[in-house]
């Protein structure tokens, strides 16, 4: 785990964080840090767990055409009313092969980043924008990376639901943000996850190729506040492999896992010219 501690925080923090509005007069940029506390199955549909507290890099940029915050990097490509074309960061974690019964002597999972652009549709939003709708359609492909190589795995198709909520019931400075959807992806990176070579069958683990398609859904639900120099913020998902393509795997212990995590970032600098000189 240690190999990838940094690069494991920042991605599970991208889940946790909810967007921040870059039209009011704020710095042009932010740097801090933080920690985060994690606790997350091994891979999606495993019976095994781990808990982490891990550092987390807390950076902010409100330029006016790149745009990077604790959600996403935006208005690279396409910055329409109604339409953004971004790039989506995703990854997971390693497993030690070692310490999972299902996987046992079996090649260990390296983590892998996931990157590729996502079409976002805004499907509503009301005259304030404390309340909004986005459809967003990310496709990213799959790097399987170790200390000292790297291979690419394949590819994801993640369409979600994204909805956004501020000036909520917890107060006006509190931000709520809830995303459901589908995941596909191809037979190479469902086999990277789930799949048994005959080499690695036994008679509790038999030999299985998965296909590509449906890969199962996730729904996650996000807490945030920002109190003057500390950003506070927490994230529950739910994940089912309930009838996706690989579900008969012999590496599939339960078809629902729960991934839950919370975090505290300080900001430690910031610049003195105003993000509203961008516009």
């Amino acid at each position: 785990m240690a190999r990838w501690q940094s690069s494991l925080a920042a991605t599970c923090i991208v889940t946790m964080y909810a967007c921040v509005a870059s039209g009011a007069d704020k710095p042009l940029w932010e740097a801090g840090a933080g920690f985060t506390v994690l606790d997350f199955p091994d891979y999606r549909g495993s019976d095994e767990r781990t808990s982490y507290v891990l550092p987390v890099p807390y950076a902010i940029y409100r330029g006016k055409i790149f745009k990077a915050d604790r959600d996403r990097v935006r208005g690279l490509f396409l910055d329409a009313d109604r339409v953004d074309l971004q790039l989506s960061i995703r990854g997971s974690v390693p497993v030690d092969s070692s310490s999972n019964a299902a996987r046992q002597d079996m090649p260990d999972l390296d983590p892998t980043l996931e990157i590729g652009p996502s079409l976002d549709l805004t499907l509503y939003r009301d005259t304030t924008e404390d309340i909004r709708v986005d459809l967003r359609l990310p496709a990213r492909t799959v790097i399987a990376i170790d200390f000292w190589h790297s291979h690419n795995v394949s590819w994801v198709f993640q369409p979600q639901i994204n909805v956004d909520f501020r000036n909520t019931p917890l107060g006006t400075d509190w931000k709520l943000g809830f995303a459901f959807g589908a995941l596909f992806g191809d037979k190479r990176y469902h086999n990277y996850f789930y799949g048994v070579a005959p080499e690695f069958a036994n008679s509790q683990r038999p030999a299985y190729q998965a296909q590509s398609g449906y890969a199962g859904a996730q729904v996650v639900g996000s807490v945030s506040r920002r109190f003057q120099k500390m950003w506070f913020g927490g994230f529950a998902r739910l994940d089912s492999v309930s009838n996706a393509v690989f579900e008969a795997s012999p590496l599939i212990r339960q078809q629902n896992n729960f991934t839950a995590g919370i975090a505290f970032t300080w900001v430690l600098k910031e610049s003195q010219r105003r993000a509203l000189e961008q516009r």
